[in-house]
């Protein structure tokens, strides 16, 4: 590491104003601070206690990502391998197959999101910001495993341009951009995002597996399946070999559904690392997780056959599709959520109320969770103004009383 500080220093000036390649400054400085904390310090009037800049929170919250992205490698393997009728399970090939087929669109999700950013950086003659880090991440990890990498592509391209760059870039980007880009697939590619097809790989890949076996299964996931049942007995989900889904393999994640989102154990990993490093919020979680099981709960007692989804038990509510991981890594954005205590309980609460209820309620939407966190998105600043504005209030009525 120092050799590549020497080096990195040598070649600076070339990037500084005057220099030979100073219209590429931003450039360089993203790659520097990068992969060094920066060495510039502040005369007077600062407020930063420790050298942790935001590209440093960036790289936990992708470190607490990797239990959900490698769970995920295995379960596309094991996917495939159940579709093409296979009596064995080899680890490091249900692994290999997992990276293979990830790979390409987390690249492309890079690609396309940090090119814009940086194509943006240069042309305001800012210094590019790292909120793409994450984003980058999660935009792979909460689509289907089948999603055609140009959907991907054009996905991210609307999002970064349309959700963060024309709000003025990272931090001032009014919703989740993941979950814009998923919105955008699910609205503009119904077909592509939900069905029976689309959560196993179809496609052969450095010849592992059969993909003419498996473009003949169709499977959709535990929540798409209970949309579509009728009768008075509670729906029973079942895997690609027609077992029966239990509450064990809901929470380990051996099911269908998007790439990184099956695994309850993997998420709640990641929060465990998230919250001892103190990057995450433990208020919005335990308020997203209480409002789902509320929600839940009630509508578990209020079950009727019309709407399937209610007849399932609460804890399977929370287990199943992408509630977890919205609870965990999309509800904790700083930037899109509440600011204030009072409003991260309120804001937490209703995104897990939101998210059950429509997800109930809405046989023609199986999941919940993208559209409760992009709405309360809306309506974060409102919570913390109403919670501001009655702080205030409190402290007037006690200033005069004491008058």
């Amino acid at each position: 590491m120092k050799a590549l500080r020497k080096y990195l220093d040598k070649i600076k000036p070339k990037f500084e104003e005057g220099g030979k390649l100073h219209a590429f400054r931003s450039v360089f400085d993203g790659f520097e601070t990068f992969l060094f904390t920066p060495r510039t310090t502040s005369t007077s009037g600062v407020h930063i206690h420790d050298s942790n800049d935001s590209k440093r929170t960036m790289i936990i919250v992708v470190m607490a990502l990797m239990p959900c992205l490698l769970f995920g490698m295995y379960n596309a393997g094991y996917q495939h391998w159940l579709a093409i009728g296979a009596s064995s399970f080899p680890f490091w090939s249900l692994m290999l197959y997992g990276f293979l087929a990830i790979l390409p669109t987390i690249v492309v999700s890079y690609v396309v999101g940090l090119g814009i950013e940086f194509v943006v950086a240069q042309w305001r003659g800012e210094e590019i910001q790292e909120g793409f880090l994450v984003t980058g991440m999660l935009i792979p990890l909460i689509c289907p495993i089948d999603t055609p990498l140009w959907m991907i592509a054009v996905a991210t391209a609307f999002a970064v341009i349309f959700a963060k760059e024309v709000f003025g870039g990272t931090g001032y980007n009014i919703f989740n951009v993941a979950l814009v880009a998923r919105a955008f697939l699910f609205f503009a590619y119904p077909a592509k995002m939900s069905g029976d097809k689309v959560f196993v790989a179809h496609d052969t890949i450095l010849g592992l597996g059969d993909s003419a076996i498996a473009d003949g299964i169709t499977c959709a996931t535990p929540l798409g399946q209970i949309a579509t049942h009728a009768g008075d007995a509670a729906p029973v989900v079942t895997d690609l070999s027609g077992s029966a889904i239990s509450t064990f393999d809901a929470f380990i994640g051996l099911i269908p559904g998007s790439f990184g989102e099956t695994s309850t154990l993997c998420i709640l990993i990641g929060a465990a690392i998230l919250l001892f490093t103190g990057v995450a919020n433990w208020r919005v979680i335990l308020s997203v997780f209480v409002g789902g099981a509320a929600m839940a709960s009630l509508s578990y007692a209020l079950q009727t056959p019309t709407y399937p989804a209610s007849m399932i038990n609460p804890l399977d509510q929370l287990l199943l599709g992408g509630f977890a991981f919205a609870a965990v890594f999309m509800a904790t954005d700083p930037v899109t959520g509440a600011r204030t205590h009072t409003g991260q309980y309120i804001y937490g609460f209703l995104i897990g109320v939101l998210a059950i209820l429509i997800r109930v309620y809405n046989t023609g939407y199986p999941e919940g969770a993208m559209l409760a966190i992009l709405l309360m998105n809306a309506f974060a600043p409102l919570i913390d103004y109403c919670v501001v504005q009655s702080n205030i209030r409190r402290r007037l009525r006690r200033a005069n009383v004491k008058k």
